[in-house]
């Protein structure tokens, strides 16, 4: 009987059959395999990058978008026999599960969900293909949606809304900054007014002060005049007032009057004069 020699990579696992039965796993090496009673095969255990091509897929809304996108996987070493025994070709296994579990995601999404929530889309996508892959000793590692592309029409739809949107959104803007303007223009008038408002009051205050105190100091002058007046007036007698009349009297004798008023008091002040004239007939 022939004797084979199989060498096995780094990478690699040989899962090794004994008439037709799964007899053992084995690793990095050279291994040796008993012709015909044993056959193997090598399984590559390094992660794989797998592209699926762009497909077609309907939404919730029925649009029909074309998306790509990018599967990485890998088989693990410790069940590496289930890609060999459960599965005819695991790599075409993974890629056709993936088209159809993503149809079935994309059906129950929106386009809009689908645009602006690839992130979700796709970890859905990676929790669904690995409850099925697990079967076949395969791990998803990840899914990277590359593009979503809706049909022209609905993508010309789609711009002009988005074109209205920004339109809208820099409409409100502008308005906001105009009310903002308004606002401030207004708090700006306000606060104006409220300090003209207290300038003017605070100008009264000190002009009234001012008045309060020109008036106190006018009436206190006049006041301490007056007392002046009386204590002068005090030390005349009534010779010398009388003089003083005769002073002002002699004074309206210029004026082009030719009527005298005389006051009472003023013949009361001549008695002493006319005495005096008295006496000193008397006395010749």
């Amino acid at each position: 009987m022939a004797v084979g020699i199989v060498v096995v990579k780094q990478f690699e696992k040989l899962v090794v059959l004994r008439w037709g039965r799964l007899n053992r796993v084995q690793g990095a090496g050279l291994r040796l395999i008993i012709p015909i009673v044993e056959t193997s095969r090598k399984v590559d255990v390094r992660e794989r990058v797998q592209r699926v091509p762009i497909q077609k897929y309907i939404t919730s809304d029925n649009v029909v978008v074309d998306m790509d996108f990018v599967i990485y996987y890998r088989v693990m070493e410790e069940q590496a026999e289930r890609s060999v025994l459960n599965v005819q070709s695991f790599e075409t296994a993974v890629v056709n599960l993936a088209v159809a579990e993503l149809r079935s995601i994309i059906g129950t999404i929106s386009l809009a969900e689908a645009l602006g929530e690839r992130e979700k889309m796709q970890h859905r996508l990676q929790i669904a293909m690995d409850e099925s892959t697990g079967r076949w000793g395969v791990k998803v590692q990840g899914v990277a949606i590359n593009e979503i592309d809706p049909p022209p029409g609905v993508k010309a739809a789609m711009e002009r809304e988005k074109s209205a949107a920004a339109i809208k959104t820099a409409d409100i803007t502008e308005s906001e900054g105009q009310r903002q303007a308004q606002i401030n223009r207004a708090e700006g008038e306000k606060q104006s007014a409220i300090l003209r408002a207290e300038g003017e009051r605070e100008k009264e205050i000190l002009e009234a002060e001012g008045d309060q105190q020109a008036a106190v100091l006018r009436a206190k002058g006049f006041s301490e005049a007056l007392e002046k007046i009386y204590e002068v007036a005090s030390t005349v007698d009534a010779k010398t007032m009388s003089l003083q009349y005769f002073d002002v009297l002699k004074e309206m004798g210029t004026s082009p009057s030719t009527k005298f008023i005389l006051p009472m008091e003023f013949t009361q002040m001549l008695r002493p004069f006319l005495n005096m004239d008295s006496n000193k007939q008397d006395n010749e």
